[in-house]
């Protein structure tokens, strides 16, 4: 039977307090993707936003995305504090745990590997910060996998002791809110999820496009 992670998510929305509005690490992919997330969310937690990106390529893609991401968080009027942290960009870490996987198609067992990465520092960092929830800003892609990403997070919330928020943001529009607010925030959106490979397959598909 599947989940229905969008009513599991206002089920706990639903169950906190307004007086005392718990601690949420938020990992973002992106700025655009992060938009409708924080809207949403901001009016239920404090937010630490945590920038985990290994996998972006090339290096001015994954400054461009940062830099971004803190312009609108800066520029959004939350309800509750949003906080930011910007991780480390270790690249070699990102083509370490996806190494003989480079071939896989977007979407695959590559994708699962870098969810994995990224909810695994988050979770970590989550704990260090001793926040309440952590969760990710990636399941409101209509490209991802959000029943895989929240496997992989309630795995990673028993191992680390730290709540973990299932979601699944593209419900109720919201990825189709996410693109109204990029457009109101004159936000930058990039034409691939972000790594070599992805961009690679994008360009292939462009280039079918045209033949």
């Amino acid at each position: 039977m599947n989940r229905n992670y969008q009513k599991e998510l206002e089920c706990t929305l639903s169950g906190l307090s307004p007086k005392a509005p718990p601690h949420l690490f938020l990992h973002s992919c992106c700025a655009p993707c992060s938009s409708y997330v924080i809207e949403y969310l901001s009016a239920y937690f404090r937010i630490t936003v945590f920038y985990y990106n290994p996998n972006l390529y090339p290096d001015e893609e994954y400054e461009k995305r940062v830099n971004e991401q803190m312009r609108f968080i800066e520029a959004f009027p939350a309800k509750y504090p949003v906080d930011f942290i910007r991780g480390a960009f270790e690249k070699e870490r990102f083509y370490e745990a996806v190494k003989g996987y480079e071939e896989e198609p977007e979407g695959g067992k590559r994708c699962f590997l870098c969810y994995r990465l990224r909810l695994t520092e988050t979770a970590k960092a989550a704990k260090e910060a001793g926040a309440d929830y952590f969760t990710t800003t990636l399941s409101i892609s209509p490209l991802k996998n959000a029943a895989k990403l929240n496997q992989i997070g309630e795995e990673l919330a028993k191992v680390y002791g730290v709540a973990y928020l299932c979601s699944d943001f593209k419900k109720k529009n919201g990825y189709l809110r996410s693109i109204e607010l990029s457009k109101e925030y004159g936000m930058y959106r990039q034409y691939y999820c972000g790594c070599v490979f992805s961009m690679q397959e994008r360009k292939r598909q462009c280039v079918s496009c045209k033949k």
